[in-house]
């Protein structure tokens, strides 16, 4: 990973126009603290009359699709950006998690067989779905091993999921209004696993850096009461996977490393044009409906994440002390009112998607192993 050039301007880029304001806030804050710390100009957000002619080093809230995007926002690789490429916009979504039904199912521009053949033994059992003729027999398939998890390919943060135990629950989905335009935009088919653990395992490349970290999200409730993302306590340390395992680490975690090490390279394999500089995967450990222990990757996230303002608060640590090996640092997003902790660093303070509050924070304590 080469270093980022000194005349570079640090730019937010929301790439969603109607993006909730704590997703914009939370960027930006992203952005100016990044800067700070590499010790760059902050240009804002992007705006491209204003930044034309500028090299600019992007942090984009969504992975970028397509040449023509990269193209016009100046990304010819990952030393331009903290995030990552694709050319079509399943490949950065739940949906490369697994295989079509068959050979006959309906299948995006730039699909992958290969990608699924790479990662059958480190996803959970599933199946994608891109039309509505492919739906109920891709959950009859399923169904006939436990309950399964219906997941659209474009939700995020837990929202929009349902466990589904018999084929009449899946019947009702499939007879909603919305069911073509649902299943035609992609639609994950997922064994369902009781008493999971979500473990975070990814790598940042920044400025020559490397960071690799393992470690868990937490769940919290939003004020509608639905079940979210409410942080990551993040164990990073200077270097890549080989330095992360050279930790002292449980064997759940070391294997959930190897799980995302597997479809981290299966990524590069499948997807030639690909890049990213911040890759982070989503692993669950739980328990099948026969008992027995079992885990997958779930996702990726080559883009601005939950976790990002904890990836920054590790690289902070880095670049003021190079000697340091590792540092354990978690982000927090709760949606009850309150005093900041000591010694946390305010990431966001105010309004959410639906909630009338939202706090996000960080805060670093030191590796003691």
């Amino acid at each position: 990973m080469t270093s980022i050039h000194r005349n570079k301007m640090v730019v937010a880029h929301s790439v969603n126009p109607h993006a909730p304001q704590h997703e914009v806030e939370t960027n930006r804050a992203l952005a100016r603290w990044l800067a700070n710390i590499l010790g760059l100009e902050y240009g804002g957000s992007h705006d491209s009359r204003e930044h034309a002619g500028r090299d600019l080093y992007l942090l984009p809230t969504q992975t970028l699709i397509g040449a023509e995007a990269a193209l016009r926002l100046g990304i010819k690789g990952p030393e331009d950006l903290w995030g990552g490429y694709v050319d079509h916009d399943f490949i950065c979504t739940k949906a490369i998690a697994h295989g079509l039904l068959n050979k006959d199912a309906v299948a995006p521009k730039g699909w992958s067989p290969l990608f699924a053949k790479l990662t059958r033994g480190v996803v959970l059992d599933g199946v994608s779905v891109f039309s509505l003729k492919d739906a109920r027999p891709a959950a009859e398939h399923l169904l006939y091993a436990g309950p399964i998890r219906f997941k659209p390919i474009h939700a995020c943060a837990g929202r929009g999921q349902r466990v589904i135990s018999s084929l009449a629950e899946f019947d009702e989905i499939v007879a909603a209004p919305d069911a073509q335009s649902v299943f035609r935009d992609g639609v994950v088919l997922e064994q369902n696993l009781s008493g999971v653990r979500t473990q975070s395992v990814g790598q940042s490349f920044i400025n020559g850096k490397v960071m690799s970290y393992c470690g868990v999200q937490h769940l919290t409730h939003d004020n509608e009461g639905l079940e979210v993302y409410g942080g990551s306590d993040l164990l990073v340390v200077q270097g890549g996977y080989i330095e992360l395992l050279g930790l002292e680490l449980p064997d759940d975690v070391r294997e959930a490393v190897r799980l995302a090490q597997v479809f981290d390279d299966a990524a590069n394999q499948a997807f030639p044009t690909f890049f990213a500089s911040r890759r982070n995967y989503d692993i669950a450990q739980g328990v099948d409906t026969g008992g027995q222990p079992r885990g997958g990757v779930l996702e990726q996230s080559w883009r601005m994440g939950g976790a990002s303002s904890a990836e920054v608060a590790a690289l902070q640590v880095f670049v003021e002390d190079p000697s340091t090996r590792a540092v354990r640092v978690s982000s927090v997003e709760t949606y009850t009112d309150q005093p900041l902790p000591a010694g946390a660093t305010e990431i966001y303070r105010g309004t959410a998607e639906n909630s009338d509050f939202l706090l996000k924070y960080v805060t670093v304590q030191p590796y003691d192993g």
